[in-house]
């Protein structure tokens, strides 16, 4: 009876040990991603941020700002930082 009940407890004891991995590895990727470079699958260059940091909040008001700004101001900032693309199709 004593060799039964240490064998259950050590496969217990086992299967605690072996959860506990699965929910560390999953906080550990979230965040590891972001120092991976893209050439190794990493985030691009030109990804938003996270969410909850105040890198997003700034990100998502000048998002606003920009839906917000007449269309006819749009185009003329985007005529401003690079050539339009319907002079390069004439």
């Amino acid at each position: 009876m004593s060799r039964h009940f240490r064998s259950i407890v050590s496969l217990l004891a086992l299967a605690a040990g072996l959860s506990g991995c699965g929910t560390v590895n999953e906080k550990l990727s979230a965040g590891v991603g972001d120092y991976i470079p893209q050439w190794a699958g990493g985030l691009p260059a030109d990804a938003p941020p996270r969410p909850g940091t105040p890198q997003y909040e700034a990100y998502m008001k000048e998002r606003e700002r920009k839906r917000l700004m007449p269309a006819a101001h749009q185009q003329a900032q985007k005529g401003a930082t690079g050539s339009s693309s319907g002079d390069a199709m004439r």
